[in-house]
């Protein structure tokens, strides 16, 4: 057992990582979300979102390995802007991880969840742009630029990142790819939080890096799990389940951070 955790958070940490990965698997999205959160709900939610970037690593990793040299090259051509800009806005929001307050929060991050169900991932909200997106450019630098930023931001400092799921969505690309370069986006930007959340001191002791460590192996098998029911799993009933974990937990985030639950 290690160090600080008991037995049944060692449990409810297997299970949670096993159904988070089952989810990224089938849908290509969802880890980050359902994991932190589940885990914010026993543990305090900075170091939930800590305890998750090693098994978030692994995750997309696997998901990788279904792209083929040529794809990953033609995809980080496409989408590198996106790419960068998520890096530097995902290490500033690390670095201000513990300054923000819990429960607006919550409330907001159950918005943004809610806000992604409801558009089903088909559209992407641009409150700059006033809610029009007819006539925008979303390949356009400028536009990776500004959505890579602001997703970074709040991913660094959440570990939710629907925003830019939502923002692949709106391309023209097979689910299995869409799955693969969703997971090529998160995977070099949790390269970097690694190290950077330890060069900023985040994680709070050795036992939580070990256990995100060892996190790896729950996640990697949960992944493999969705992978397979992907391929039995029409995407009506796929996104019907995902889309109605993700609703469940926008209600609870907002009902928690209003102290209603």
């Amino acid at each position: 057992m290690i160090a600080g955790f008991s037995a049944s958070l060692l449990l409810i940490l297997v299970v949670v990582l096993l159904v988070s990965g089952a989810v990224n698997g089938l849908a290509g999205f969802g880890f980050a979300l359902v994991g932190t959160m589940a885990l914010a709900t026993v543990i305090e939610p900075a170091t939930a979102v800590v305890l998750m970037i090693i098994p978030i690593l692994s995750a997309n990793a696997t998901l990788v390995s279904e792209l083929s040299v040529p794809e990953l090259q033609r995809c980080g051509r496409r989408f590198w802007p996106l790419m960068l800009a998520a890096l530097v806005g995902t290490i500033i929001g690390m670095a201000v991880i513990d300054r923000l307050p819990g429960a607006p929060v919550r409330v907001g991050l159950g918005l943004i969840t809610l806000a992604f169900v409801g558009s089903r991932g088909s559209t992407l909200p641009l409150p700059s742009l006033g809610g029009v997106d007819s006539g925008i450019d979303r390949g356009a630098t400028g536009v990776m630029l500004v959505v890579g930023g602001v997703s970074g931001l709040l991913f660094g400092a959440t570990n939710v990142g629907v925003q830019l799921v939502a923002y692949l969505r709106s391309f023209d690309l097979s689910h299995g790819l869409f799955v693969s370069v969703v997971a090529m986006v998160f995977l070099g930007i949790n390269a970097v939080r690694v190290a950077a959340a330890g060069a900023l001191g985040l994680y709070p002791s050795a036992a939580v890096v070990a256990l995100s460590v060892a996190a790896v192996v729950p996640s990697v098998l949960g992944v493999a799990i969705g992978r397979r029911l992907r391929r039995r799993v029409d995407s009506r009933h796929r996104a019907i389940a995902v889309l109605g974990l993700l609703t469940i937990i926008g209600v609870r985030l907002i009902l928690g951070g209003l102290g209603i639950a």
